[in-house]
């Protein structure tokens, strides 16, 4: 099997090699300015680990898992322009370093540049794959309207935030383990659990966001602690909070304040322990998931890795 640092490498070597047309340069540039901008590459990794199980030869799941990587960085492209966000990765958005209408086209280009990619699935599993990320591309268009819809409301439940993150966040992972599990011809069986592992996985490393952007480290989270509370966003902790007690008063003129005073009310109101034993609990159902590939243990270590990781999570 391949290891996670040779892996990566491949990945790398493959988006370094993505060949984009000579026409319309100001289009394109700024698709090659996002994709070279780094992240985690975590979905074409996972497409890349969840084919490594079945299959010693990975090389036809390279393209896909390209084109998943190429499609995550479209939305992510789009949602800077819809939430005028400056940064991303510590360099500036691309409406701001081009322009509004720039990010759009240009998202629009990588969605179907994913496609493309997408499209050089092997012959024998190609309907399955164009399937289910046709089901993911439509699934996170719902969670991007949920969370918008969300921000205006006040009576957001508990369980309809954590289908808001599914949505959002969570299917384009367990997009990615289906598509390499698929085009390691895995059994449905396996193909399943690999999916429904990844759902658990992405819930639980959102909720692990949520509270990391109260507790976290701001020298390694990359961006700032309390960013939620002062944009008043509806997070689980919130949500959670609001049940048990009324809004705080905070003086919002004093930000550090507001932040902190937020803060004490979470852990008041035990939002706070509702949140880590949520991430403790999708965290179990996702290693439960990897016990159903009935695979010996050395091969799903690696994956078993990716929830103790998230378990530690500081960024």
């Amino acid at each position: 099997m391949y290891t996670q640092d040779e892996l990566s490498d491949i990945i790398q070597n493959g988006i370094d090699h993505i060949k984009y047309p000579d026409l319309a340069t100001r289009l394109y540039d700024p698709v090659r300015y996002t994709m070279e901008s780094g992240g985690k590459r975590l979905r074409p990794l996972l497409v890349l680990m969840a084919t490594n199980l079945f299959k010693e030869d990975i090389t036809p799941a390279i393209q896909p898992a390209l084109g998943i990587e190429m499609y995550h960085n479209f939305t992510l492209l789009h949602d800077d322009v819809m939430d005028k966000a400056p940064e991303r990765r510590g360099r500036a958005t691309v409406h701001v370093k081009w322009d509004d209408n720039t990010a759009i086209l240009s998202g629009d280009a990588m969605q179907a540049l994913a496609y493309q990619l997408i499209a050089e699935t092997p012959a024998y599993c190609l309907k399955e794959v164009i399937d289910v990320f046709n089901t993911t591309n439509i699934e996170i268009d719902e969670g991007q309207q949920l969370d918008m819809e969300f921000e205006t409301r006040t009576d957001v439940r508990t369980e309809e935030y954590i289908e808001m993150i599914r949505l959002k966040t969570s299917v384009l992972l367990g997009c990615a383990l289906k598509v390499g599990a698929l085009v390691g011809q895995a059994t449905p069986a396996q193909v399943q659990a690999l999916y429904d592992f990844g759902i658990n996985l992405g819930l639980a490393f959102q909720l692990q966001d949520d509270w990391l952007d109260c507790w976290g480290n701001p020298l390694t989270f990359g961006k700032r602690i309390g960013g939620d509370i002062l944009c008043d966003k509806k997070t689980f902790l919130r949500i959670q909070a609001e049940k048990a007690a009324p809004l705080p008063v905070a003086d919002r003129n004093d930000e550090q304040k507001y932040i902190d005073t937020f803060k004490q009310y979470y852990i008041e109101t035990g939002a706070e322990q509702a949140c880590r034993d949520a991430i403790a609990l999708y965290g179990q159902k996702a290693k439960d998931c990897l016990k159903q590939l009935n695979l010996p243990d050395e091969k799903v270590a690696p994956l078993l890795a990716f929830v103790g990781k998230l378990e530690n999570r500081k960024v």
